[in-house]
C-alpha cells in the first residue's frame, strides 16, 4: 500500500474526528465554520480527494498524491475531477429547465447541483460536494437544496463552508455535521506565508497583523491604499478625528475582516492609554497612528470592543453590512467627542 499523506496545516480537532472514521461510518453532510483563512475549504478539498484516491484502502483520511484521482486534483483545475464538483459564494436557485448534461459552465446553482449530484459517479465510487464560503443568493435558492440535504443520494458527500453560520437558514443547517475550525498560530501563519513565497521579513509582518488568519495576513500585506486592512484603518483614524468618512468598507464579503481590524486598533489604542508608548501592538503597521491619538478612558474602551462584539454579532446574522458598520460608527464617534470634550476642559 502506498504511503498516504494529509497536507493541512492546524485543523487539528477536525483531524482528529475524521481519522476515526470509515467509509461505513462517515456522514452524508458537514459544515466547516470557523474565522475565514483558517483552511476550512483547504481542508474539505483534501478530504474530498482523500476519498476519491484510488489507492487508500482504509479511512476517510489521506492520499497517496500519484494515483490518477490524485493528478486530477493536483492539476491547475481540480474541479475537473469527473466526481468532484465545487462552488465557492453565493448560490442562485437556477433554471429548472436546463438540460441534464454535465455543467461545464463557471455559474453552477442550486438546481444544477442537485442534477449533477442526481447521476451516478463517473468512477463507480464516491461524489463530492464542495461549497465553499456558502450563502444563498435567496431562500428559494437554499430552498432548493434543502431535501437534498436530507434525502442525497447514495454515494454522495457534501462539504460546505462558511465563516457566518448564523447566516444559513436553521433548516439547513440542522441537517449538517457542524465542525469547528480555530484560528491558526502565528508560526503556522508564517510558514504558509514563507511557503508562498514571501521573503522572511515580510512573512513574518504578516503572521504578526494575519490574527491567526492567512487570508488576513495576505490582505495586510498588500498595498496599504488598495487592501481592505487599509482602508478601514483610514475609515477608523477619520471617525476618531471627528470627521465624516467620504467612504465605505462594509460589504457581505469585508464585514467580518474589517470588524476584526477595528477590533485590533481599539485593543492598541486601549493598551497604549494604559501600558504607554511602550505598550505590545497588534497592529504594529499603525502604531505611529495610535500613539498620535489622545488617551482613551479604560470605561469607553470597554464599551467600544462591546460595541465591536455587538457589531461582529450582527455580521453573522443577514443584518445590513451599511447598518453594522453605521452602529461601529456611532460608537467611535462618541468616544471621539469625549475626548475632544475632555481636551477642551484640561485648556479651560
Amino acid at each position: 500500500m502506498s504511503e498516504l499523506h494529509f497536507d493541512v496545516v492546524g485543523a487539528d480537532g477536525p483531524k482528529a474526528y475524521f481519522e476515526r472514521l470509515t467509509r461505513e461510518t462517515i456522514s452524508h453532510a458537514y459544515l466547516f465554520t470557523g474565522p475565514p483563512g483558517v483552511g476550512k475549504k483547504t481542508f474539505a478539498r483534501r478530504l474530498a480527494q482523500s476519498l476519491l484516491c484510488e489507492k487508500r484502502e482504509s479511512g476517510v483520511l489521506g492520499y497517496d498524491g500519484t494515483c490518477a484521482s490524485c493528478r486530477l486534483f493536483a492539476s491547475s483545475d481540480a474541479a475537473r475531477h469527473p466526481d468532484f464538483l465545487e462552488h465557492t459564494g453565493v448560490l442562485k436557485i437556477g433554471d429548472s429547465d436546463a438540460a441534464m448534461g454535465f455543467y461545464e459552465g463557471e455559474e453552477l446553482t442550486a438546481r444544477d447541483l442537485v442534477r449533477q449530484l442526481s447521476m451516478q459517479s463517473y468512477s463507480g465510487g464516491l461524489r463530492v460536494l464542495l461549497l465553499g464560503d456558502i450563502d444563498f443568493a435567496t431562500h428559494h435558492a437554499a430552498n432548493a437544496l434543502l431535501k437534498f440535504f436530507e434525502e442525497p443520494p447514495r454515494g454522495v458527500i457534501l462539504l460546505l463552508t462558511t465563516s457566518t453560520p448564523g447566516r444559513l437558514l436553521v433548516t439547513i443547517r440542522s441537517r449538517l455535521i457542524e465542525l469547528r475550525f480555530s484560528s491558526l498560530s502565528q508560526a503556522q501563519v508564517r510558514g504558509i506565508l514563507r511557503e508562498s513565497g514571501y521573503e522572511d521579513d515580510r512573512a513574518d509582518l504578516g503572521a504578526a497583523l494575519g490574527g491567526g488568519s492567512v487570508t488576513r495576513a495576505i490582505a495586510a500585506l498588500a498595498d496599504d491604499e488598495e487592501s481592505l486592512r487599509g482602508q478601514v484603518a483610514q475609515w477608523f483614524f477619520t471617525v476618531i478625528g471627528g470627521t465624516s468618512p467620504e467612504t465605505g468598507w462594509a460589504t457581505r464579503e469585508t464585514l467580518g475582516d474589517g470588524l476584526e481590524v477595528l477590533k485590533s486598533l481599539v485593543r492598541d489604542w486601549m493598551a497604549l492609554a494604559a501600558v504607554g508608548a511602550d505598550a505590545p501592538l497588534i497592529a504594529v503597521d499603525y502604531a505611529h497612528d495610535l500613539r498620535e491619538l489622545p488617551a482613551l478612558a479604560a470605561d469607553d474602551a470597554l464599551a467600544m470592543l462591546a460595541k465591536l462584539d455587538d457589531a461582529q454579532r450582527l455580521a453573522r446574522t443577514n443584518v445590513s453590512p451599511q447598518m453594522v458598520s453605521e452602529l461601529v460608527r456611532m460608537a467611535l464617534t462618541g468616544a471621539a467627542l469625549t475626548r475632544s470634550r475632555e481636551t477642551r476642559s484640561s485648556r479651560r
